[in-house]
């Protein structure tokens, strides 16, 4: 069964993903539970950086209630990675990203997934809506829906 992989021009926005030592399994590749952190770290190094989230003050924080991921090729301690993001769905209280895993310089994904985040209030922990700064930085990298058939 064919598998699409998605490319560096899939995601509007990149970033450095460093690997660790502490990534790799006993087989010499980077575990796949670590392409979850990898998931994690991305997006909310976006949320920081374009929406201004602050991670130990902001009154709504995003919540991680489902996550998955497709591998297509392994990586390994030292090499350098980056991650590549983008928006599927934004909702008015969560967001679908995708997210693809890429060996420095190559073009084709190592791995790609998602991750959707349901914003809550910090202090009730009910879902509350996606505060403004957010939801501007969030616009921003959001894919266009395909097209329907």
């Amino acid at each position: 069964m064919a598998r699409d992989v998605p490319t560096r021009a899939d995601y509007p926005w990149v970033c450095d993903m460093p690997t660790r030592w502490m990534d790799n399994d006993v087989y010499g590749h980077v575990n796949n539970v670590t392409y979850y952190s990898y998931f994690d770290t991305a997006a909310n190094r976006y949320l920081i950086e374009a929406g201004g989230l602050d991670i130990h003050n902001a009154p709504v924080v995003g919540f991680v209630v489902e996550s998955g991921c497709q591998y297509h090729a392994p990586v390994a301690f030292p090499e350098q990675l980056e991650a590549g993001l983008r928006v599927e769905h934004l909702g008015n209280r969560s967001v679908t990203y995708g997210i693809g895993i890429f060996k420095a310089g190559e073009d084709a994904a190592s791995a790609h997934g998602h991750f959707i985040h349901v914003f809550v209030d910090r202090t009730t922990q009910r879902a509350a809506a996606i505060p403004d700064d957010i939801r501007r930085a969030l616009t921003a990298i959001t894919r266009a829906p395909e097209p329907k058939a």
